[in-house]
């Protein structure tokens, strides 16, 4: 009989399919589910929109990168915040020490964003940043700064991960309960709605939840459940579900596993249509799941790190036969510091090598009707919608996340994936075989130290010229509406043209809301 196959979700692989395997006929790609993409076109009438994720060091830094990016071919930026922005910390707070400009840029103040995007018209470009516990204050100093730049906040475009719901499933960096954090994303939500009509509100991330250690069919459960958290708490609010749908995206990851990542995508977009039918939205756009992919952080090895280029090929290549609308592929180094110039040139070259090279893009869903990615979609849908229905029997996602249910799983599945790596059930080339013990190491770029004590001085400089009487008062109207239901979106603006700092304004409701500990 031979060895049995399964995918990484532990979904057996027949030797060889046929079309006793596909159980219909699928739609046309633009029809309902959407199975075989959003557009009835593809990349014939409209590329994806090829990201690159960069952030470090201080904004003036960062900012020479998205030039440089924005000169090679980049069509969209994609920015990485250090983990004291993440968690609502100025560079000065004692928590900050050895972290400022670590993992990404540091945003203290309107004016570090103002030179994050120095001489980049932001009605120009489309910007993704991944933030969520502080991303509506993040959210706001783009808006303060597109502004001051005079553009037309009705043509900003662009992304604001928000999704808090992983955080606390996946990846950490929340502050608030998850009832407070919810009203806080539910006011964006209300707010974006009129006044941010084109900005993706946001991104509902399947991304971490892999990362740290969720197999296939429950990085699409458990991201779709906490959607469908996030849809229920704004219907609520009395958020018109298709204007909110059109305004929804995720984010999710691409792996390892070519066609079970392929179907994944898939699937993800039949069992989204469904659930936001089921909510009574009408307007096909707003039953569309729109996603950007970024290829496997943890499959980069630090072993022989030049054989990551053939990882994230393969990766960003699933995303794209799989119906992506916008792709960041990684650096080749990024399992050993943040990603080179070089790496990250490479990684953008990648993209359009299959974009313009492999003829992938010619036509719309190129591996619809395989009797093995039909099949293969239809064991992910019912096998996530299994856990779907365990989710909503628990009384959703925010109940579930409460009680341990999604942090218990996904510990369950890395632990069973390791083990598999350590036995060589699974091989990982470079790490448990085809080993190279006489390794270059290749050169690291770390930030400087001294990044810090320079975003402090920036804190003092900009405490000495603001008006403090009036950044106070900005304060204590945050703090009054966070206890009553008044929008905070509005005052937050106010607050960070006023020169009021991400940690003063993220202080200001831990005072109000707390801190949530698991």
């Amino acid at each position: 009989m031979g060895t049995i196959r399964k995918t990484d979700s532990g979904i057996e692989i027949k030797k060889v399919y046929s079309s006793e395997d596909v159980k219909k006929e699928q739609p046309f790609p633009g029809e309902y589910p959407y199975t075989r993409g959003i557009q009835a076109d593809m990349y014939r009438g409209k590329s994806w929109t090829m990201r690159q994720y960069a952030g470090f060091s201080t904004a003036e830094e960062s900012n020479k990168r998205y030039q440089f990016l924005l000169s090679q071919g980049v069509t969209g930026l994609s920015v990485a915040f250090d983990l004291p922005t993440q968690i609502g910390y100025d560079s000065d707070h004692p928590l900050s020490e050895g972290e400022v400009g670590k993992v990404g840029v540091a945003i203290d103040s309107i004016e570090d964003m103002e030179a994050l995007f120095k001489d980049i018209q932001l009605e120009k470009v489309s910007t993704s940043m991944t933030i969520n516990s502080t991303g509506f204050i993040l959210l706001a100093m783009y808006v303060a700064l597109a502004k001051k730049q005079g553009a037309d906040l009705s043509k900003l475009s662009g992304t604001i991960q928000n999704d808090i719901l992983k955080e606390y499933a996946a990846r950490g960096t929340y502050i608030y309960p998850p009832k407070s954090s919810m009203r806080i994303i539910t006011d964006i939500f209300e707010w974006c709605s009129s006044s941010l009509p084109k900005w993706n509100t946001i991104s509902i991330s399947g991304y971490h939840i892999r990362e740290a250690g969720s197999n296939a069919v429950q990085e699409i459960a458990f991201t779709l459940s906490n959607g469908k958290a996030y849809v229920k708490a704004a219907i609520e609010k009395g958020v018109d579900i298709n204007i909110l749908g059109k305004r929804l995206s995720f984010f999710f990851n691409s792996h390892n596993n070519f066609f079970e990542e392929i179907a994944k995508f898939r699937a993800a977009r039949i069992i989204w249509a469904d659930i936001m039918k089921s909510f009574g939205a009408t307007d096909p756009k707003a039953m569309m799941l729109r996603f950007h992919a970024q290829t496997g952080g943890s499959t980069l090895t630090q072993q022989q790190p030049l054989n990551n280029i053939s990882r994230i090929t393969l990766q960003a290549l699933a995303a794209v036969l799989g119906g992506a609308q916008s792709l960041h592929t990684n650096g080749y180094d990024e399992a050993l510091s943040l990603p080179s110039e070089e790496a990250a040139q490479i990684a953008l070259r990648t993209q359009q090598i299959i974009a313009f090279e492999s003829g992938v893009a010619d036509t719309a869903d190129p591996l619809g009707g395989s009797y093995f990615i039909e099949s293969l979609t239809d064991t992910m849908v019912s096998e996530s919608l299994k856990i779907i229905s365990q989710i909503d029997d628990m009384g959703g996602s925010v109940r579930a996340i409460e009680e341990g249910f999604m942090q218990e799983q996904i510990a369950r599945s890395a632990y069973t994936y390791q083990q598999e790596i350590e036995n060589k059930d699974k091989i990982i080339v470079g790490v448990n075989s085809f080993e190279n013990n006489n390794e270059i190491e290749p050169q690291n770029n770390l930030v400087d130290d001294q990044i810090q004590g320079i975003q402090i001085e920036k804190i003092k400089n900009l405490k000495t010229r603001r008006d403090n009487e009036l950044a106070s008062s900005c304060l204590a109207e945050i703090e009054q509406a966070a206890k009553g239901n008044t929008n905070l979106m509005p005052i937050v603006i106010k607050a960070v043209e006023n020169n009021c700092t991400l940690g003063e304004i993220a202080g200001c409701l831990r005072t109000v809301f707390g801190e949530y500990k698991s």
